[in-house]
């Protein structure tokens, strides 16, 4: 497992997380790794449910014929 230092947090936030954490009866280091593995979760959620969306948009489609464009005169 991987250990991460965050530096420079402001202590409104840290007073924060503390309160947080005991409001839901843990640690305010697996309150932040509870806060942070929410947060990526829902990012790959989001891009997976794109990426279904997007595939469901895949098809078959006719190309108009653009041999008889119509020419514009700008002058």
């Amino acid at each position: 497992m991987a250990t991460l230092t965050i530096r420079n947090l402001p202590d409104e936030t840290q007073r924060a997380l503390k309160a947080r954490a005991a409001r839901n009866d843990r640690s305010m280091e697996a309150e932040v790794r509870d806060i942070l593995q929410n947060a990526v979760a829902s990012e790959q959620d989001f891009i997976t449910g794109w990426l279904a969306s997007a595939e469901s948009l895949r098809g078959e489609f006719t190309l108009p014929d653009r041999s008889a464009a119509r020419h514009v005169d700008l002058a």
